[in-house]
C-alpha cells in the first residue's frame, strides 16, 4: 500500500472529454490525455483492502491493488508484467469494460471508487509506447493443431494462450479484417483501430495464424476443421439480432444496428468514400438504450443527423443505488456516456407499436406509447398507458434491441453441436461441446455479455483446450463455465 492516507487526502479523478463541438468534428477518441502525476494520485487511493472485492468483481482476476501500488511507485514495467498476468488485452477492457471492479470497490461503499480503469488502460499504453510488449514465443512446440473460429476478444484470448503453450493455431475470421465486433461494431471514438492492429502485431510475431474472409463451415467445412485440427474452438460470438416485428417492418430506412455500424467504420478504414447508411440530414430514432444505442447515438452525430431520439423500454434507473442494490453488486443506476452528452433524447418507459409509411415504401415516422410494469398472470408485463400514444418523425430507424444466441446455419450444424434453450452453444463444465474436440467460448456459449467476460472465458476455455491435447495444463483459468456475472 503506497500511501495509507491516499484515500483520504485525494478524491476521483478521470481524464476530461474533448469539449463536444470539438470530438464531433472528428472520429478520435474522446479524451484528452491526462497527466502522469494524476494517474500516480488516484493509484494512492486504492486502500489494498484485506479482502478486495475488486478481485472479485473482475471476471479476469485482476491483480488490482498490486498494479495500484507499483504505479503509485512509478513501477511501471512492474505494474504491466502484473496486469499481463491476468488479461491479455487490457487496452481493451480499459476502454471499453464498463468495470465493474469499480462497482465492487471497497472505497466505493461511501466513497467514490479507485478509478481502476483509467490505470488500467495508462499502464498497458505506456507499456506500449515504450516498447514492453513484444511477442511472447512458447518454449517448446507440442505439434497440435487448434482452429479458433472467430477473431473477437473471447477467440483472440484463447488463440493468445494456446500459441503460448505450443499450439500451431490457426484463427479463422468471415470478415476481411480482424477483431469482430472490436474492428465493425465499436466505434473509432470509442476505440480507434490501432489500438486493436498493435495487439494483432504481437499475435502474428508469437506465431498464430489469421485467416481473412473465410467462413467457417462453408469456405472451410465443419468436416474439414474436424480432420485438419486436433481441436477447434468456437467463439464466434452471439451474432442473431433481436427483431421487431410491428406492422411497418419492410419498410426502407429501418435497420439492425449491425447494419449501420460496420459501414460508418469502413470508412473511417478508408474501405469506403462514404457509408451506406447514413443519418445526415435525417431524424433518427433508436430503439434499444444498451451500450450499442449510445454507439449508434455518437455514431449519428457525427454524420449530421437532424435529430436523435433514443427508445428504452425499460424505466428510468435511479441516481443513485436502490436499498435493494447494495455494494459491491453491479449498480443498475443511470448513466450518461460520451455520446449521450452529444445531444439528442432518451425516453424511457415507451414501447413502438407501428413503422408508419411516406407513401413511397420509406419510414416517416414510428407510433409508439407510453408503458408501465405490471404484474399480469403472476408474471411482470410492460402495460401500455391508456391515452399516452404519440407519433415522432424518423427518417431513420435503428434497431439496437441485442442479440438472441448463435448462428447455427453452416458450421454449427456442420458440426452437430446441441444448442441450448437460450439459443446458445451448449457446454459442460470443462468448456466442451457434445462433440468431441470442439469447444465453445464467449457469447457463442453464454449469449451476449461484457467484453471482460469474452476474455476470461477465452483464457479459461484455452486451458481447458491444451489440458484435453496435453493431458495436464499450466495455463490459468479464472473461471468456469457456470459462472455469471456481477451484472
Amino acid at each position: 500500500m503506497g500511501d495509507p492516507q491516499g484515500f483520504l487526502k485525494h478524491t476521483r479523478e478521470l481524464p476530461t472529454r474533448r469539449p463536444v463541438p470539438v470530438r464531433l468534428r472528428d472520429w478520435n477518441e474522446v479524451y484528452e490525455d491526462f497527466d502522469i502525476s494524476k494517474i500516480r494520485t488516484q493509484a494512492s487511493r486504492c486502500m489494498d483492502c484485506g479482502i478486495p472485492f475488486c478481485n472479485n468483481g473482475c471476471p479476469l482476476g485482476n491483480l488490482i491493488p498490486d498494479w495500484n501500488d507499483l504505479v503509485y511507485r512509478d513501477r511501471w514495467r512492474d505494474a504491466i508484467e502484473r496486469l499481463h498476468a491476468t488479461n491479455n488485452f487490457p487496452e481493451f477492457t480499459g476502454r471499453l469494460c464498463p468495470a465493474p471492479c469499480e462497482a465492487a470497490c471497497v472505497l466505493g461503499i461511501n466513497q467514490p471508487a479507485v478509478t481502476i480503469k483509467q490505470v488500467e488502460v495508462e499502464i498497458i499504453d505506456r507499456a506500449f509506447s515504450e516498447g514492453w510488449v513484444r511477442p511472447i514465443r512458447p518454449s517448446k512446440l507440442t505439434g497440435k493443431k487448434v482452429a479458433v473460429i472467430g477473431s473477437g476478444p473471447s477467440g483472440l484470448a484463447a488463440a493468445q494462450q494456446l500459441t503460448r503453450a505450443g499450439h500451431a493455431v490457426t484463427v479463422f475470421e468471415r470478415d476481411d479484417r480482424l477483431g469482430g465486433l472490436l474492428r465493425y461494431g465499436i466505434p473509432e471514438f470509442k476505440m480507434e483501430k490501432r489500438v486493436l492492429d498493435r495487439r494483432l502485431d504481437q499475435m502474428r510475431g508469437e506465431g498464430t495464424e489469421f485467416r481473412t474472409s473465410v467462413n467457417a463451415g462453408v469456405d472451410i467445412t465443419a468436416a474439414e476443421l474436424r480432420e485438419q485440427f486436433d481441436a477447434v474452438v468456437l467463439a464466434g460470438g452471439a451474432t442473431v439480432r433481436r427483431d421487431l416485428p410491428i406492422p411497418g417492418r419492410e419498410l426502407a430506412g429501418i435497420h439492425q444496428a449491425m447494419e449501420y455500424l460496420p459501414s460508418a467504420n469502413r470508412v473511417q478504414q478508408g474501405d469506403l468514400p462514404a457509408p451506406t447508411i447514413t443519418a445526415e440530414g435525417k431524424h433518427v430514432v433508436i430503439i434499444g438504450g444498451g451500450d450499442t444505442g449510445a454507439d449508434c447515438i455518437g455514431t449519428a452525430h457525427r454524420q449530421g443527423a437532424v435529430s436523435v431520439t433514443s427508445f428504452e423500454i425499460m424505466p428510468k434507473p435511479p441516481e443513485d443505488r436502490p436499498a435493494a442494490n447494495p455494494w459491491p453488486t453491479w449498480p443498475v443506476i443511470f448513466r450518461t456516456a460520451s455520446a449521450h452528452e452529444e445531444g439528442g433524447e432518451r425516453i424511457y418507459s415507451v414501447n413502438t407499436l407501428e413503422f408508419i409509411d411516406d407513401g413511397e415504401g420509406n419510414v416517416r415516422a414510428l407510433r409508439a406509447t407510453e408503458v408501465e410494469m405490471q404484474t399480469v398472470d403472476g408474471r411482470p408485463q410492460f402495460v401500455p398507458v391508456e391515452g399516452r400514444e404519440f407519433e415522432i418523425p424518423a427518417d431513420l430507424v435503428l434497431l439496437a434491441m441485442g442479440f438472441t444466441g448463435a448462428e447455427r446455419e453452416g458450421l454449427l450444424d456442420g458440426l452437430g453441436v446441441e444448442i441450448d434453450d437460450r439459443g446458445n452453444v451448449a457446454r459442460d463444465g470443462g468448456w466442451a461441446t457434445n462433440v468431441p474436440g470442439v469447444f465453445v467460448c464467449g457469447d457463442m456459449g453464454r449469449g451476449q455479455s461484457l467484453i471482460v467476460w469474452a476474455i476470461a472465458e477465452g483464457r479459461s476455455c484455452a486451458a481447458a483446450v491444451d489440458a484435453h491435447l496435453e493431458g495436464r495444463t499450466d495455463l490459468p483459468a479464472p473461471i468456469t463455465p457456470s459462472a455469471r456475472p456481477l451484472t
